[in-house]
């Protein structure tokens, strides 16, 4: 039985939908060769009271943004849903509720990596939310209810940034600041060692992950990931690199080694 690759996206900048740089080139290199029944999308954009999943048979794009290039706002990503998947998926986190939602769709912390990745939009995608009652720790917990999904032939991807704080963006910065550099340092270390309780509990790390992760709804994500991993998962990173001193694309890839 194959085992679907599960991925957190750091996804940066609306722009990067329209860009053709090295960031997007990895997020289509590393899905080459893969096509999955399903995604399950997991955005930093969808933060809500109590979870919701996307139960549309076409959900719409969602352009929730402002400030940029009309370009951005004419871009559509109409891949399919699954009201199917969506119900499999509120019986899977059972007993948290889950709202079957029919008027969200797909935001830009999705689309704007999907088209890159499956540029075809012709794999049904459903999106869950995160619910903002959930700790860090009650996240990956949920998280590890998705683990079937893998195993039937849908893909997880999650989309946000590990280092993520607008306020502190330096658009001439050619270095990022200490802070940064510490956090994403600290998480990649946590990474590669699997120390997942530590990442869901990265507001013990001080002043770093304070200014690091001002609000929790663009680090989560990767909590959806890590807690879908299973044995013969093997953890790789890739797109390490933290822009305008403020924003980490460190990205993550779960790929299943086990022999069919």
């Amino acid at each position: 039985m194959s085992i679907e690759p599960a991925f957190f996206i750091g996804h940066g900048s609306p722009m990067n939908a329209l860009e053709h740089n090295t960031l997007v080139q990895q997020w289509r290199t590393v899905v080459q060769g893969y096509r999955p029944k399903a995604i399950l999308m997991i955005s930093a954009h969808w933060y809500t009271q109590g979870a919701a999943v996307t139960a549309m048979a076409n959900p719409r794009t969602i352009h929730d943004f402002y400030g940029f290039p009309e370009e951005l706002h004419q871009v559509q990503y109409p891949a399919p849903g699954s009201p199917e998947l969506a119900s499999e998926i509120k019986t899977l986190l059972a007993p948290h509720p889950v709202e079957l939602d029919l008027t969200w769709g797909l935001d830009h912390g999705a689309w704007s990596v999907l088209m890159h990745m499956f540029p075809n939009a012709d794999i049904p995608v459903v999106q869950l939310s995160l619910d903002k009652d959930l700790s860090p720790a009650a996240h990956l917990e949920l998280a590890k209810k998705l683990v079937p999904l893998r195993q039937q032939g849908v893909m997880i991807v999650a989309s946000g940034n590990v280092v993520h704080n607008l306020r502190m963006l330096d658009w001439q910065s050619t270095r990022p600041p200490l802070w940064a550099e510490q956090f994403n340092q600290q998480i990649k270390e946590f990474l590669l060692t699997k120390n997942f309780d530590a990442i869901a509990q990265y507001q013990n790390s001080g002043e770093a992950a304070r200014l690091s992760v001002p609000h929790p709804d663009h680090f989560l994500p990767l909590l959806y990931v890590l807690g879908s991993m299973v044995d013969g998962d093997e953890i790789s990173l890739f797109n390490d690199e933290i822009l305008y001193g403020a924003l980490g694309m460190l990205s993550v890839q779960l790929l299943n080694k086990v022999p069919d």
